[in-house]
């Protein structure tokens, strides 16, 4: 029985990661979350008071989804750390392959849509994007000093920049109805990272 309540949890953890990134914070109504995760209401609220109860809850599960899976990634194996960083955009561009509801950011939807309105849950949004902006900063710190780079930025700001651009590119993606835009940016942003370190670099 034990097992069963948890596993209607995580259902509806995995409900609330789908169905906000399709229709939205506001619209997104406790019925829609049940009927994804094919649970009851009552099942919703034995573990969750409210429905910001379960998106503050499912903002952390995202994090460690999404944290396991960049800790994991194979780019962190290579020697260079600009290499990393290129590796790393090419994950993220793999990562669009899919429906426009399951390749953006949960995160990220909700801080555009709740930013003035649900401060506990953005202030969880934003540390999920700040704090995987951090991982990057090692290798952009590596890729500087290997490179002889230096500026009037620092490597929190690179490191914060690139997810400004794949957050934009994730709000033009929804803007046209397809990933090919969010793409494009990142190959911008793999230029640009390439010719900020390696100018030279073919």
């Amino acid at each position: 029985m034990l097992e069963k309540r948890h596993d209607s949890k995580t259902k509806l953890l995995d409900a609330a990661l789908k169905v906000v990134r399709a229709k939205g914070y506001t619209a997104t109504r406790v019925e829609d979350l049940c009927a994804e995760a094919g649970v009851t209401k009552g099942s919703f609220f034995h573990h969750f008071k409210s429905k910001d109860d379960l998106i503050l809850a499912a903002v952390g599960h995202w994090d460690a989804m999404t944290g396991s899976l960049f800790a994991q990634a194979p780019y962190h194996d290579l020697e260079d750390p600009l290499d990393r960083l290129i590796a790393y955009l090419d994950l993220r561009k793999a990562l669009l392959a899919g429906e426009l509801a399951d390749v953006t950011c949960f995160a990220g939807t909700i801080t555009q849509e709740a930013y003035d309105t649900r401060p506990e849950i953005v202030a969880a949004c934003t540390r999920n994007i700040a704090g995987h902006a951090a991982t990057l900063e090692p290798d952009i710190r590596a890729a500087m000093t290997r490179y002889g780079v230096a500026g009037d930025w620092s490597a929190e700001s690179l490191a914060l920049h690139t997810q400004a651009v794949l957050q934009g590119a994730f709000v033009l993606a929804k803007a046209t109805g397809g990933t090919a835009v969010a793409a494009d940016s990142i190959d911008h942003l793999r230029r640009y990272l390439t010719l900020l370190f390696r100018p030279d670099r073919p």
